[in-house]
């Protein structure tokens, strides 16, 4: 008798904040949000948004990519387990 291979129970939540087309904030998006895109906006958006992010992903893995007004990846926020790791792009 053959065994199949287990599927992975790994789900990891990928999010991302894009500025938004009215200059007014930044939105962000990601498939495991009720209500998604999520607008915000003041001196904090972009911290409040990767806040929501790891909120809503605090108990599996989860990658937040910022983007800036061209298109381009300017920062990643991986979450593996407990920890969060940023880094910019160059």
């Amino acid at each position: 008798m053959m065994l199949r291979p287990k599927s992975s129970t790994i789900c990891t939540d990928v999010y991302e904040i894009r500025p938004r087309a009215d200059k007014h904030g930044v939105d962000l998006v990601g498939d495991a949000l009720p209500y998604s895109p999520m607008w915000y906006r003041g001196p904090k958006a972009i911290t409040d948004a990767i806040d929501h992010a790891k909120f809503f992903s605090h108990s599996h893995d989860a990658v937040v990519r910022i983007y800036d007004q061209a298109g381009n990846v300017i920062e990643t926020h991986d979450h593996v387990g407990e920890s969060f790791s940023i880094s910019k792009a160059q």
